[in-house]
């Protein structure tokens, strides 16, 4: 309560009757008066000045009201006033939202990017919307049909726009479901409680094939007049305001392709088959940021051939030779052509035809040429050379649109009807020493033949028919007199083979005609008689070789070698050896490294006077033992500065004269005797090197004599003592002994 004057009060909404405010009168006021916004419901007592409310406000009514307050006297004239009162209703949650439809439709594409919206629902809520009461948050309740464990479609909480979801938009296919019904509940309170109010809608979804899919195969017909660029196809992204792009899957030099801003895509020249058949490229859409919108298209373009290309032969001259004999009617050769339109098109289909033959007789048509083939064949009867050698004809070769004329010369070749004639029936007695060089001409042939020269049919080949059955004879025919050389092609041997009698016969490399066969007068004979020549021995082996331990015993056999001589007679090894060492060898068929001996044949036991002599090389590898103990190698003095401080050491080193193998490693040590190793130490720096060090510094200016044992580690190792002569004296300014 309160004197009167300008007052405000908030209100919540609903609650019923309550009382607002008592007003005190001051005299000469004896009542008080309410106008104004009163909804009915608002009222002040006249008397005490209570201010009521009869019911209860409602904020979606009226969020504010207000009123008059007046204090009136007796006579019921205003003393005080008026003053105002504001009344602010208070918002309370007692509305829930409501969808502006009962139920929504929505169209969604096919591979529709996900996350980007295609639809909206949209609720209202009549509670104040400064106030998480009118607060909506959406979401799907449900998912008919709901074919995997991801929901196909997503809604935004905050604004109601339904999209595909990232599985939506790979599985959505309207072949296998093209309808779909979401649930959508809307809550107010942020969605935040579970006092909210919710409301739901049925949302029904048609799914409709993908606008964005690459065209059916282009096809373009080559070499177009038409003015470009030539529009060939159009794509459509699922989405607005994309930008379209093109770009190569083949590095070209240039993409004869382009693509508007509608999505057209235009052929921007006209292009050439036998140039290009095909081409493949891709089309993208991008938003304004220059991201993908939707995966890139592959387009497919088929370059369709026209007749445009004329016949071509596929020689200058095509030349086809016949031989006399050759059948009327059978096939002597083929004219090929080509076509560079598409092949297996009637554009590329050729066809064939004989346009003039020269020359020209009294039966012209002597040839026929398949139409479809471009086969040529004899027409009735076989070639005569005596009518003519040599014919020229002139081909058609003509496409649907275009003729070419191929040359061809046809070649009549001579039969090979004559064989070759010797001669001589028999050559006189060749004698040679067994010892005649191969490769020498031991008797010329002769043979000729009746067919045409310089050809197949005229070349005769000599060849020996029997009588040399290990090839020691060979032939060669001079080609441009068909004169045979009958030379030696491997070693005689008396002792093997005294006597020849060869039989040589004399062929063409063509075949003879089915009618005419070699006989007699093809084939000769002679007798070649093989002397003898005094031969030197053969050892059976022309390298010996062996290994042995160097500390083989004096009288050891080494090896043994063997020779014959190939008449027969008696072989001896010469006792006289050459070489490097021949001292060390004795030779009774036996021997040695890397020497030489001589074997001899005839009578002569000692060798002397022998007739005929032949060397052997042998080789005796000798094995390393381990016999040479370690030895020092100092290349220089070994000394030490007087006095000695401690700490100095010198390098010594050690050799040894067998291999490696028994030397790769050296032992150091001293003796075992307490002077030495109470004074000097030694120590491994690597496999031939140690280091010897003073032990102390009480050492006298004088020469020491210190006793070391080398060990090569060898199998069997060797041990050798040996003595270092150390000295301590005063040093230079260079370190050397003065």
């Amino acid at each position: 309560s309160g004197p009167l004057k300008d007052m405000e009060f908030s209100v919540q909404e609903g609650g019923g009757p309550r009382i607002l405010y008592q007003f005190t009168p001051v005299p000469p006021a004896v009542s008080f008066r309410l106008s104004g916004e009163k909804a009915g419901i608002i009222d002040i007592d006249p008397k005490s000045g209570v201010l009521y409310i009869n019911g209860s406000l409602d904020w979606e009514t009226k969020q504010v009201h207000k009123l008059q307050v007046d204090c009136l006297d007796e006579s019921g004239r205003v003393v005080k006033g008026p003053y105002t009162v504001t009344i602010h209703v208070e918002d309370i949650n007692d509305n829930p939202p409501e969808f502006d439809l009962k139920k929504y439709f929505g169209v969604v594409r096919q591979n529709s990017r996900p996350g980007r919206p295609f639809m909206h629902v949209h609720a209202t809520d009549r509670d104040d919307p400064t106030t998480p009461h009118a607060q909506l948050s959406y979401s799907i309740l449900h998912h008919f049909p709901n074919p995997y464990e991801e929901m196909l479609f997503q809604i935004d909480s905050a604004t109601g726009a339904i999209s595909p979801s990232r599985t939506g938009s790979y599985y959505l296919d309207p072949q296998k479901q093209d309808t779909f019904t979401l649930v959508v509940s809307v809550k107010d309170m942020a969605g935040k409680t579970t006092n909210a109010f919710t409301s739901s809608v049925d949302v029904i979804i048609l799914v409709k094939e993908s606008l964005w899919k690459a065209p059916p195969v282009i096809h373009i017909r080559e070499n177009s007049t038409q003015a470009h660029p030539v529009n060939i196809s159009k794509v459509q992204s699922n989405e607005p305001d994309v930008i379209y792009d093109i770009f190569e899957k083949e590095k070209l030099p240039r993409l004869p392709f382009s693509i508007s801003k509608n999505g057209d895509i235009y052929v921007t020249e006209p292009l050439d088959r036998e140039e290009k058949d095909t081409y493949t490229f891709f089309v993208v859409s991008k938003d304004n940021n220059g991201e993908l919108v939707d995966k890139p298209l592959q387009i497919h373009v088929v370059v369709e051939d026209i007749n445009d290309n004329p016949p071509v032969c596929q020689q200058n001259l095509t030349i086809i030779e016949v031989q006399e004999n050759e059948m009327g009617g059978n096939h002597i050769g083929t004219v090929f052509a080509t076509d560079k339109d598409k092949e297996d098109t009637l554009n590329s289909r050729l066809r064939f035809q004989i346009q003039s033959q020269e020359p020209e007789l009294p039966e012209n048509n002597l040839f026929y040429i398949q139409r479809d083939t471009g086969n040529l064949h004899l027409s009735g009867r076989s070639l005569s050379k005596r009518d003519s050698a040599k014919y020229s004809l002139k081909v058609l070769v003509s496409d649907s649109a275009f003729q070419t004329i191929c040359d061809v010369e046809v070649h009549v070749i001579d039969i090979n009807d004559q064989i070759p004639i010797f001669e001589k029936s028999e050559y006189n007695n060749v004698t040679v020493a067994e010892n005649i060089p191969i490769g020498t001409v031991i008797l010329e042939i002769q043979a000729t033949d009746g067919d045409e020269p310089a050809t197949g049919s005229s070349l005769i080949v000599y060849r020996v028919k029997d009588g040399d059955p290990n090839n020691t004879f060979i032939i060669e025919t001079d080609p441009e007199t068909n004169r045979g050389f009958v030379k030696i092609n491997k070693a005689l041997d008396f002792e093997t083979m005294p006597v020849y009698n060869l039989l040589i016969n004399a062929t063409n490399p063509e075949p003879l005609v089915s009618s005419v066969h070699y006989n007699s007068s093809s084939f000769t004979m002679f007798k070649v008689f093989v002397t003898n020549v005094d031969e030197p021995p053969v050892f059976l082996k022309p390298i010996y070789s062996t290994e042995v331990s160097e500390d083989i015993p004096v009288n050891t056999l080494v090896m043994t070698v063997e020779a014959y001589d190939p008449e027969g007679d008696s072989v001896r090894v010469l006792k006289e050896v050459q070489g490097k060492y021949a001292q060390y060898l004795a030779c009774e068929k036996i021997l040695f490294l890397q020497k030489s001996y001589l074997l001899v044949d005839g009578t002569h036991p000692c060798g002397c006077n022998a007739a005929q002599k032949s060397r052997a090389f042998l080789t005796l590898h000798l094995r390393d033992v381990n016999d040479n103990p370690p030895q020092l190698a100092m290349d220089y003095p070994t000394f030490f500065c007087y006095p000695v401080s401690g700490g100095e050491r010198t390098l010594i080193k050690a050799i040894d004269a067998d291999e490696h193998l028994y030397n790769a490693r050296f032992t150091f040590s001293l003796v075992n005797e307490m002077n030495v190793r109470n004074n000097w130490e030694i120590s491994t720096h690597n496999a031939t090197h140690a280091y010897l060090s003073p032990k102390h510094a009480n050492f006298e200016e004088k020469e020491y004599n210190v006793p070391i044992i080398l060990n090569d580690n060898g199998k069997p190792p060797l041990e050798n003592k040996v003595t270092l002569k150390v000295s301590i004296c005063k040093c230079s300014s260079e370190n050397s002994c003065f």
